[in-house]
């Protein structure tokens, strides 16, 4: 089982919980920092170390809420137990109105090479419907504090907002697009339980987008972000050569990974634990000194491969199957069955031969076509089931 070469620090703060959110935060508890980073610091000396890596994410919440002098303590702690291998990547989620110069003096003094920016709208009236407590004048300003910092810039959208027209999403990639970032993840609005959007779905307040105009957004993003140079490489995600999120990479390949934070999961030694979502619990259970880990999973070899599978299929370029057999002791055509037999014939799947292959008499890449790509999320649970 090899070392994990990347590690996921959770930053639950925000100012506010947007309605569609149903990530692990916690919004206007400011007075909680202090004793989150002690809690963190704590479960980092369990972690032991120091581990290399080589790549290092702060997620969230927003880790970019976090007062300068509190960042400053956030990176010191954590760099003492993962330190960044040369030609690392560090990358921070950060919310647009919160770019200041004490921050970013942080960020650089840090040596972040990577900023991902929550824009998720260009629209005034988007942004109003999605919550969101910036505007597009804040998205400009920081990207460009963003580029002074930063290696690689990503810029988030969000398409199939209630209200949302196809003419809407095209003017949003355009405004982006304008900006020039290096990366960009486009995602399909959703409505999760527990969040405020999926009580007024339920009442009558939000309507969701239309299957047939959100499957034409999600085209219109894949064609225009693509034409403009953007290489598709994942479901979600587009990258100019060479800003591809190499973190994220470690999901969809199947390595593993350290993880710490409220609602943290990591996968360390085919196990799969996730630290309690409550940001009060962590920190209470913590410095209690127990343990903050609410769920724990020793994957079999099988779940660990059907998970590989489906997290490998995700990326564009699909799964090498001899690769795949070899790594995981299992084919995929013993882990798809029937429903990859039928994925394949109904045009959602393809088996292709890479071009240095071409004379070969045995296909070995699986992938998504784009019909396949349109419907994706509904196909994993196929393969996840034995």
């Amino acid at each position: 089982m090899s070392v994990p070469r990347a590690a996921y620090i959770h930053v639950p703060f925000c100012r506010h919980r947007c309605g569609y959110c149903n990530f692990t935060l916690v919004a206007g508890r400011d007075d909680l920092i202090e004793a989150y980073l002690d809690a963190l610091a704590r479960e980092l000396e369990f972690v032991g170390g120091p581990h290399e890596v080589e790549t290092l994410f702060f997620g969230g919440g927003t880790p970019t809420h976090l007062s300068p002098p509190q960042l400053v303590r956030l990176f010191v702690l954590v760099r003492r137990t993962f330190p960044l291998a040369t030609g690392g990547e560090l990358s921070v989620e950060a919310n647009p109105i919160d770019l200041d110069d004490g921050r970013c003096r942080e960020l650089a003094a840090a040596g972040v090479t990577r900023i991902s920016l929550g824009a998720q709208s260009f629209d005034p009236k988007l942004l109003a419907v999605l919550e969101r407590d910036h505007g597009p004048d804040e998205i400009a300003v920081a990207y460009r504090q963003a580029r002074r910092i930063a290696q690689s810039v990503s810029l988030d959208l969000i398409f199939g907002v209630p209200g949302q027209s196809l003419a809407d999403w095209r003017r949003d990639l355009a405004s982006a697009l304008a900006l020039a970032p290096d990366h960009l993840s486009t995602y399909g609005l959703t409505f999760e339980k527990g969040t405020s959007f999926w009580t007024r779905l339920s009442r009558g307040e939000l309507a969701r987008a239309d299957e047939e105009l959100e499957r034409a957004m999600c085209e219109a993003g894949i064609d225009t972000l693509t034409a403009a140079g953007y290489q598709h490489y994942e479901v979600s995600n587009f990258a100019r050569p060479s800003h591809r999120c190499r973190h994220n990479e470690t999901y969809w390949t199947g390595q593993p990974y350290f993880a710490a934070g409220p609602g943290a999961a990591r996968f360390v030694a085919g196990r799969r634990e996730t630290n309690h979502r409550s940001t009060t619990t962590y920190i209470a259970r913590i410095l209690a000194g127990q343990s903050p880990v609410a769920e724990s999973e020793q994957l079999d070899p099988e779940d660990a491969a059907r998970e590989r599978l489906v997290f490998g299929l995700r990326r564009l370029a699909g799964i090498d199957l001899d690769r795949f057999h070899a790594e995981t002791g299992y084919s995929a055509r013993q882990l798809g069955g029937e429903a990859l037999g039928r994925f394949l014939e109904q045009g959602l799947l393809e088996i292709v031969r890479p071009s240095s292959q071409a004379g070969s008499s045995s296909p070995d890449q699986l992938r998504l076509t784009r019909r396949g790509l349109l419907v994706s999320d509904a196909m994993w649970p196929e393969f996840l089931r034995r």
